[in-house]
């Protein structure tokens, strides 16, 4: 009997047996299935739409997510690319922002109403800020044309020009500009007298660059790792951090903690370096483990980092998404967060263990470094958030997107 049944399968060519099935166990005939499905109640179909009325599609979900507004006031003025923006330090009331239109605006956080339009400029505003006392604002442009505005009077008082420009920085205490421009000269100014004096060049591009607390010094980075740091009255480098002690690759960020005693450097070599500015030293090395290829590593650049003000905690932020929280003392990781897409720049609030990061993905994000708990995500954006800014008090941030806007988020957490 075997032989018989086996003699009547027959294979074709590359066919493959996937499964057997015993055809002779005692499966439910017709009339059992029937009789099982006597109890049920069936309904009238309708209409067939309404059967995925509890689901949504990819794309749905896709569009749902990019209609998201979590934001409290949108500032949509700009008509290109919105590349920075800054609060007035005196009241937090104020954001300055400059855009691919050739223009930075002033205006109020509450309402959106602009106090000052910042027009002559010709190039993308890639800078634009307020004096430590906000009344001046300060606007430059990719050109390297750099004005500078009273507030209160809505006029521009005093402008420069300069290579293609990199940075801009305004002194904590002084109306005192520092700029880097991509020729590698540094540049400083007493506004609006244009009182001036130049950082002699390295010969590649000055790439990143700030005062240091006490306002006396300051810190720059350039193109070739190097990291110098400047006597502002002298005019001379006090130290000159390079080779072995210097980043393999252009300079990205830097940061100072609250007193100045310690700088925290990033570059495109994927590390961070932790400086002490009192002697030159590089006393600490952060660094993460590289997802995969030698290509991979060299594309995760840090792109932001930045000291907490209560714990002895340090913030690196990646180009590949990775938010890096080491303890500042031992170096150890104590988090690592990941995100659906680069960090561009991070903030850490000034008095409390949160920091926030803003990303290629259009969302703002609140984590708590103590707990490693990611605590809010703000959406609204319908493109990335090239640079964002949070209040003293921790309750507003304000962002500028390449959607051509910027947008004000009330900060919400249960702990306040």
């Amino acid at each position: 009997m075997e032989n018989a049944e086996e003699s009547a399968i027959e294979l074709h060519g590359d066919e493959e047996i996937i499964e057997v099935i015993d055809l002779n166990n005692a499966e439910p005939g017709p009339d059992d299935l029937a009789d099982d499905l006597g109890d049920v109640d069936f309904e009238d179909p309708g209409n067939p739409e309404e059967d995925d009325a509890g689901w949504e599609t990819e794309d749905e979900m896709e569009a749902d997510e990019a209609e998201q507004d979590d934001s409290e006031l949108t500032f949509s003025k700009h008509t290109g690319s919105v590349f920075c923006v800054s609060l007035d330090p005196a009241t937090n009331s104020l954001a300055v922002t400059g855009g691919e239109d050739d223009k930075a605006y002033v205006w109020r956080v509450s309402d959106g109403e602009v106090l000052l339009e910042c027009t002559g400029h010709k190039d993308s505003v890639t800078c634009a800020m307020f004096s430590h006392d906000s009344s001046l604002v300060a606007s430059g442009d990719m050109s390297g044309q750099i004005k500078v505005w009273k507030v209160e009077t809505k006029e521009e008082i005093w402008s420069f020009e300069v290579g293609d420009l990199e940075w801009l920085e305004w002194h904590p205490c002084a109306p005192v500009l520092l700029a880097g421009t991509n020729d590698g000269n540094v540049w400083m100014w007493k506004v609006p007298a244009g009182d001036c004096k130049t950082f002699q060049s390295p010969g590649c591009q000055a790439t990143s660059g700030q005062f240091l607390p006490d306002g006396k010094r300051a810190a720059v980075g350039y193109e070739d790792g190097t990291i110098r740091l400047w006597d502002l009255k002298r005019g001379n480098s006090i130290h000159v951090i390079k080779g072995h002690d210097g980043h393999k690759g252009a300079l990205t960020c830097l940061a100072f903690n609250k007193d100045g005693s310690l700088m925290l450097t990033g570059s495109v070599d994927g590390c961070a370096k932790l400086i002490n500015t009192t002697t030159g030293k590089v006393v600490g090395v952060f660094s993460v483990e590289a997802k995969g290829s030698k290509d991979e590593e060299e594309s995760n650049s840090v792109e932001s980092v930045g000291f907490c003000n209560i714990l002895p905690l340090v913030a690196v932020a990646y180009l590949d998404g990775t938010l890096a929280i080491y303890d500042l003392s031992s170096h150890v990781l104590r988090h690592r967060f990941q995100h659906e897409a680069g960090i561009v720049h991070l903030q850490w609030e000034e008095s409390s263990s949160v920091v926030s990061t803003c990303c290629l993905d259009g969302a703002l994000r609140l984590w708590d470094a103590r707990s490693g708990n990611l605590l809010s995500e703000y959406r609204g954006h319908t493109a990335e958030i090239l640079d964002f800014t949070i209040n003293r008090e921790a309750t507003l941030a304000v962002t500028a997107s390449g959607d051509n806007q910027a947008k004000v988020f009330c900060l919400q957490r249960p702990d306040r």
